[in-house]
């Protein structure tokens, strides 16, 4: 290689490879010609190499004094818009710079570095295209970004916050301008910010958190509590450039939690019988364990109710509640139901069910109605109970069950037994605790306080401030059997509320069936006369407040009702204070 090459080779080496270079020595030999050039021109290196230039201008000779001043006079030049000649004989035009090589003040070569300006528009065009479509993905992803209902955020590896989503802003209640910059803990607030918080999870040990429940403090100072997600940023040459979260508030499902829990507390289950009190202590010890329960009673006893607060009363209240009522099921589907199938297990299986059994993981799986189960499927649900195990209808893959059992029937199951529509061994299966629910009838000695407790949730539902049930009406309640019991008790004290116009409920107000019922035969052996709603009410409220030492506040926690509302209610019936 010539000196004058290895020259050229040097000052070329950092030229943009795209641009056509040619270089041209003293004697006007073109002495190096790249593919660029190649291309634009269509002269193949071959062909030019040791040629003079001139051929590039054969057809405008007056341009090629640009090269000739170069190289005798040592003048540079850019920006020029000039036409050479390509090897079909057709003007091109290029945009062009001419730079002398030299060495000792001499110059040895000329470097001719040249664009063609179609190729340049069309670049640019494409360029423009390019970005458009850049600009439109960027504002997909913004509009994406900006439309999920969970906050989201990124932090770079200093914990500095680089995005932030429209629901970021509603849930902390910075603006994105007030977020971008500052470090994550200075928007978020947390007790557990920079003390283990699952972002130094993923931050310094790269490790995605899932579901993490924390609270942090709005910008107005209220605390809000979140579930979070979160994940390490990598950049396309694998390099961890930060972390993003999403956060979701779970103010609601916090407070329907708690509205769940504190609806079925024990003490809300109304009643001062001494087999209702003797029921919520069992529910109580129960709820602790993950025994199998079997609840007994008639319809309308509220066996769903207990069950529930079995549930939400246990270490399983985070998991699901599944209830299947089992006779609302053909026998051909109930098994269907229960444990699930796989598509094409029958005709109409047309893709793959989850059962019941599986939903319920973690949490509990309430069989009501279980005297209807077919003995066919009695005899399944006890191999489940027995081994903790199941398959799904047409497969073969076993599932582990992790779900507690509670059962529940308005049948004796010991008549359904001795008749043969009952495995005896499934009951006791089952019936490692009963309990038992009495019906309305035999615990009238509570109606006085489940009305009054009616009556304070419809006065809530409806707007209104009824009282209390008329003397004549109250009878009328007292004398009825109740052959739907708490349900229908409900049920028709809500349906004297639609029609009671009053703040109390008359006679007309109660339906047809209860104003026409027969009177009950009168107790030959008790001729005191039947007492009436205020005084059933005045001697209930007396004798909870002898029972409670007169402690205003505790006997209106065992009446279920506010102390302010017994104060009114002992000032009206004329009780000492």
């Amino acid at each position: 290689m010539s000196e004058v090459q290895q020259i050229i080779d040097k000052n070329t080496e950092t030229l943009i490879i795209p641009d056509g270079i040619i270089v041209i020595g003293k004697d006007k030999n073109i002495i190096v010609f790249n593919e660029a050039a190649s291309r634009i021109t269509g002269f193949s290196e071959d062909e030019v190499i040791g040629e003079n230039f001139e051929f590039l201008f054969k057809k405008n000779i007056d341009e090629k004094r640009f090269i000739i001043d170069a190289l005798e006079e040592n003048l540079s030049i850019s920006n020029l818009s000039i036409n050479i000649t390509d090897f079909k004989g057709n003007l091109k035009n290029v945009l062009a710079s001419i730079s002398p090589i030299k060495r000792d003040g001499n110059v040895l070569s000329v470097v001719f570095v040249f664009r063609d300006t179609k190729e340049m528009l069309s670049l640019a065009e494409e360029i423009n295209e390019k970005t458009l479509e850049l600009i439109d993905q960027k504002n997909k992803l913004d509009a994406i970004f900006n439309s999920n209902i969970e906050g989201t955020f990124t932090i770079d590896n200093d914990w500095t916050v680089t995005s932030f989503n429209t629901s970021a802003e509603k849930i902390t209640g910075y603006k994105k301008t007030e977020a971008i910059g500052k470090k994550c803990w200075e928007i978020f607030n947390s007790s557990i910010c920079r003390n283990g918080c699952h972002m130094e999870q993923t931050l310094l040990k790269g490790k995605a958190m899932v579901g993490n429940e924390l609270e942090i403090v709005h910008k107005n100072g209220i605390k809000i509590p979140i579930r979070v997600n979160s994940n390490i940023l990598i950049n396309n040459k694998n390099e961890k450039i930060g972390a993003v979260e999403t956060f979701l508030d779970i103010s609601e499902l916090k407070n329907l939690s708690a509205h769940l829990n504190d609806f079925f507390k024990y003490e809300n289950i109304v009643g001062r019988n001494k087999e209702i009190k003797q029921i919520i202590s069992v529910l109580e010890s129960v709820s602790q364990t993950d025994t199998t329960v079997l609840i007994t009673g008639e319809s309308g006893t509220g066996k769903e109710l207990a069950a529930r607060a079995i549930h939400l009363n246990s270490s399983r209240k985070t998991g699901p509640f599944i209830a299947v009522n089992c006779s609302a099921f053909v026998e051909s589907l109930i098994e269907s139901e229960l444990f699930g199938h796989e598509k094409g297990a029958f005709t109409g299986a047309i893709k793959t069910k989850i059962g019941k059994f599986e939903l319920a993981q973690g949490g509990t799986l309430f069989l009501d109605e279980i005297g209807d189960l077919s003995i066919a499927v009695q005899t399944k649900l006890l191999r489940v109970l027995e081994t903790r195990e199941f398959e799904r209808v047409g497969g073969n893959k076993t599932i582990k069950m992790d779900a507690r059992i509670i059962a529940a029937t308005n049948k004796n199951l010991m008549d359904e037994i001795a008749a043969g529509r009952f495995r005896e061994d499934l009951f006791y299966r089952l019936n490692v605790i009963n309990i038992h629910l009495p019906p309305l009838r035999e615990r009238m000695d509570d109606l006085p306080l489940i009305i009054n407790h009616f009556i304070e949730s419809f006065n809530q539902k409806f707007n209104k401030n009824i009282k209390q049930f008329s003397s004549s009406a109250f009878d009328i309640l007292m004398e009825y059997n109740w052959p739907g019991n708490i349900r229908e008790l409900e049920n028709v004290i809500e349906h004297c509320f639609v029609l009671c116009s009053g703040d109390i409920i008359q006679v007309e107000c109660l339906p047809k069936r209860l104003r026409e019922q027969k009177p009950k035969k009168s107790d030959s052996q008790n001729q005191n006369p039947k007492k009436g709603f205020k005084d059933a009410e005045r001697e209930l409220i007396i004798s909870i407040l002898e029972k409670n030492n007169h402690n205003r506040t505790k006997a209106a926690k065992e009446l279920n009702i506010n102390p302010s509302t017994l104060w009114r209610k002992m000032k009206k019936l004329g009780i000492k204070v």
